[in-house]
């Protein structure tokens, strides 16, 4: 089985019920398998230390995960149109498999969660791209012929899934987010076992 690693930051749960979703739509596609990961918040005074395994949640991303995909979606709620610095944190950890090309080839996506309609979510989805076309990964959208684009009144974006989570960050997905979640999902997997066959 060929893995497509989901990878991400949660703080108040959105961000990794559509990591799951995501997770759901890999493993529509044939000999696609999802590894879910997460990475550890990190402090604003000092260098803090983590248990290697979460309280809950998916285990903690190491580097050795992203070497083995064959495909990568990444995701972080919105802070001030960026990604969370717990993700920024763990990506520029990434430098020694920059340095060998590592993920150089393989298809990425990208998702996040805001407690405001006009929050970010595109400049995010944006932050996020950008480390991962450093790395040489090929970058995947969503098209309109995923048309719950065209009428949602939640979530949703050509750049990737997005989640309107409100003000106090409990709004459920809708079942318009949890359908582009799983078409993301199911999009990436395919790309990456069309690359794995040439």
């Amino acid at each position: 089985m060929a893995e497509i690693l989901v990878l991400y930051y949660s703080r108040y749960g959105a961000t990794a019920e559509m990591a799951k979703q995501i997770a759901r739509g890999v493993e529509k596609v044939p000999g696609m398998e999802a590894r879910l990961r997460s990475v550890p918040a990190i402090s604003t005074v000092c260098e803090a230390t983590e248990e290697s395994i979460p309280d809950k949640g998916a285990p903690y991303a190491t580097l050795d995960d992203i070497t083995a995909c064959t495909g990568l979606a990444l995701g972080s709620p919105t802070r001030f149109g960026n990604m969370a610095a717990s993700l920024k944190y763990f990506i520029d950890s990434t430098g020694p498999l920059w340095l060998t090309g590592a993920l150089a080839g393989k298809p990425g996506a990208v998702f996040t969660s805001a407690s405001s309609m006009h929050g970010g979510q595109e400049t995010t989805l944006i932050s996020m791209m950008l480390p991962l076309m450093h790395h040489g990964m090929l970058i995947l959208g969503l098209p309109y012929s995923e048309t719950e684009l065209l009428h949602t009144t939640t979530g949703g974006t050509p750049y990737g899934p997005s989640h309107l989570a409100g003000t106090d960050s409990k709004l459920p997905l809708s079942d318009d987010e949890k359908k582009l979640c799983r078409a993301l999902g199911k999009r990436l997997a395919t790309a990456a076992a069309s690359l794995c066959q040439a």
